[in-house]
């Protein structure tokens, strides 16, 4: 880091903190001058890109994920706190992933498999939606699936 007084590029850390909007804070001196400054690190996330059924390309909102978690869930005894955690876990997996091109697929098979075991009433309801049942059979088909574990 170059001193923004002298230009100098031997600056030490002296102090460094997590600052409130996740970033970090690093208070510098310089070497030659001894003069301080701070300075600002920042995370740069990487944008996911979702590929939709239909081909098209969206970026991807984390919002979308909770919402339909939460409509799946809805009138049931889960709590806010059980939708964030899956909304996170999902978003930690699909950004720990190699690309950053995603298929919506791979989501909705990530919210399946994480509300299979919170609530078989709220996958069951997910899954209508997700799977497109077409009918009582399909319907009836996945309960017998569910119920053999």
């Amino acid at each position: 880091m170059n001193c923004p007084y002298c230009s100098s590029e031997d600056t030490k850390v002296i102090d460094k903190r997590p600052s409130d909007d996740k970033t970090f804070r690093r208070r510098r001196e310089c070497d030659k001058c001894h003069k301080r400054f701070t300075t600002y690190e920042r995370i740069e996330i990487v944008p996911l890109t979702i590929i939709k059924r239909d081909g098209r390309r969206e970026d991807f909102d984390r919002n979308k994920i909770r919402i339909g978690i939460m409509k799946a869930c809805e009138k049931r005894p889960i709590n806010q706190e059980k939708i964030e955690k899956v909304v996170d876990e999902i978003e930690n997996e699909l950004r720990n992933m190699d690309s950053t091109e995603i298929k919506s697929k791979i989501i909705g098979d990530m919210v399946s498999e994480r509300l299979k075991t919170l609530d078989e009433v709220a996958y069951i309801r997910f899954a209508s939606v997700y799977k497109k049942f077409k009918d009582i059979e399909s319907f009836e088909k996945e309960l017998k699936e569910l119920k053999r574990g």
